[in-house]
């Protein structure tokens, strides 16, 4: 068995590392006589066809008998009310400083004790794709949520008989199995903007106030992932992808927030002209000593905006959240795309939507692409340093997306630093930056930074960005000095000239690399040095700036 859920009754006890306060309270819940448990996809369809709000569209889920669906099963739509994006500022990671545990356990008694005076469902998932790493999810949310319900059993691996067999094959880890408690009708005057709460060391969560689909599946993947950064994984939020040429593979990862493009290189088809296996779009890991990746989810979570109803992706959706509907011409109920309705409408895609999708794969990657709204760089850049490479990933700059809640004055057209593109991290994050840096270093990854925003007032195309990555998979580069920094070069493209004879443009430039620096800087001094980096970050940044 890969995590553990039930114990030897020697094994109940204080000394055992495998329980804490927290972990106690969440599992409790679990076993109450208000809960009800989710044997399989069919009844989970079943209770979110009959609550009310639900949008049973005319259109047919493919697949159906692969998926455990019934043969009838029609795309759900539910929405949800203001809110349609992941609120950052409810989260608490118990264990990080200035976080009292003590204070947090009273508000998660009380919210465990009111949450009896409703009835509750239970199901259980896999999370990891591959034997080498899986691990066991419990879930439980209320009556009136059964789409998020049934959303998560279709993005996540139900349990079922054939993967329980492949669960009972897999590599033992001493790990909790995930519990996550979700009440969405929970309210409390401290915490307007909900509370997502989590004892990472212990894999239980309780995401509080929050009845956005993507809180409960970041939740999931944050204890993931900190399970898998703790036994010789890389936790990555990422897409990736292997393209199979005529004398080798090139396998890349790309990473960047939702809204950047991330979706879009990882699952585009490029016309047909290579055959593509498909990893996933969002959340894998990779093995630190063989460079093997683990997708961690079958389905997709994406966004809507860029598909209008005629586009063949659609066929593969499955559940909906935040989207019109109307009716066509036949009288059937058919959904509103492209973010008409508000913005960050979604959808969970079956894994069939990708005709090459695997779950893992044993070769190393080729390449890491960081992916920027940085108007200071060009469409493509390259860097050959494997500190800077990692330094790179540790500022990823980019911009706030309408997949996010995000709370209080904030100019969404400002750069933020968001390292490695995850938000989700539950421990320090040099831990990260060794990893990639290593990664670098011993594998020989090539590394590049592609800006999808503007270049020198120029939008970057998602046909500029794929048809770069189309030139470097298959050789076909020639990349230029990056002016005086000896670490970087760029590809020289039509439209988006490099002109470093410009001085407006280097002090661009110079003020954006500052702004790195000065993040690194920062994180040094914050939160009682949690997030401190090793010098070297420091030292690589301040190196380059020096060439400037």
């Amino acid at each position: 068995m890969a995590t553990i859920g039930d114990f030897d009754h020697s094994e109940v006890k204080k000394e055992n590392g495998l329980f804490s306060r927290f972990k106690s309270l969440v599992e409790t819940a679990f076993y109450g006589n208000n809960v009800t448990h989710i044997e399989s996809l069919r009844q989970a369809y079943y209770h979110a066809t009959q609550t009310p709000g639900t949008v049973i569209t005319d259109m047919p889920v493919k697949h159906t008998q692969d998926l455990g669906l019934p043969e009838e099963a029609k795309m759900l739509i539910f929405n949800d009310g203001k809110i349609v994006g992941r609120t950052a500022a409810a989260r608490v990671v118990i264990g990080h400083p200035g976080v009292d545990s003590d204070y947090y356990q009273g508000i998660l008694r009380e919210a465990l004790y009111q949450s009896t005076k409703q009835q509750f469902y239970t199901a259980n998932v896999v999370v990891g794709l591959d034997e080498k790493f899986m691990v066991k999810g419990h879930i439980m949310l209320p009556e009136g949520f059964e789409n998020n319900l049934y959303s998560y059993l279709l993005n996540f691996q139900m349990e079922n008989e054939y993967w329980q067999k492949r669960y009972e094959d897999s590599t033992s880890y001493k790990e909790n199995d995930i519990y996550l408690f979700a009440d969405p009708n929970w309210s409390h005057p401290d915490f307007p903007f909900g509370l997502a709460l989590f004892d990472p060391e212990h894999n239980v969560a309780a995401i509080l106030g929050l009845r956005y689909f993507g809180e409960l599946k970041k939740a999931t993947l944050t204890l993931a992932w900190a399970t898998a950064h703790r036994n010789n994984y890389v936790a990555c939020h990422g897409g990736i992808k292997q393209y199979h040429l005529p004398n080798k593979n090139y396998t890349m990862a790309a990473f960047g927030l939702s809204g950047s493009g991330k979706s879009t290189i990882t699952l585009t088809k490029h016309g047909g002209k290579y055959k593509v296996d498909v990893l996933h779009d969002d959340a894998f890991v990779i093995n630190r000593d063989t460079g093997a990746t683990i997708a961690l989810e079958p389905s997709y979570f994406d966004k809507v905006q860029d598909y209008p109803l005629t586009h063949d992706t659609v066929d593969y959706y499955l559940t909906m959240q935040n989207v019109g509907a109307t009716q066509d011409k036949d009288g059937n109920i058919v959904p509103v795309l492209q973010d008409i309705r508000n913005g960050n409408g979604r959808t969970v895609k079956s894994r069939y939507v990708t005709e090459n999708r695997v779950d893992a794969l044993d070769e190393k990657l080729d390449g890491i692409f960081w992916i920027m709204k940085d108007d200071s760089l060009p469409p493509v850049v390259k860097v050959e340093d494997p500190i800077l490479a990692a330094v790179f990933g540790l500022t990823l700059a980019t911009k706030r997306t309408t997949a996010e809640n995000v709370v209080g004055n904030v100019d969404l057209s400002q750069l933020v630093i968001e390292p490695y593109a995850d938000p989700f991290r539950a421990y320090p994050l040099a831990e990260d930056y060794r990893n990639f840096r290593d990664l670098f270093n011993k594998n020989n990854i090539a590394c590049y930074v592609l800006n999808t925003g503007e270049f020198q007032g120029k939008d970057i195309t998602p046909q500029v960005t794929l048809s770069s990555i189309e030139k470097i998979i298959t050789g076909e580069t020639s990349f230029a000095p990056f002016g005086p920094i000896e670490e970087m070069g760029y590809l020289p493209l039509d439209d988006y000239e490099v002109d470093f004879s410009n001085e407006e443009y280097i002090q661009k430039v110079k003020a954006r690399l500052q702004g790195r620096l000065d993040f690194i800087l920062k994180e040094n001094e914050e939160n009682e040095g949690y997030d401190a980096l090793p010098k070297e970050a420091e030292e690589a940044m301040r190196h380059i700036l020096a060439e400037l």
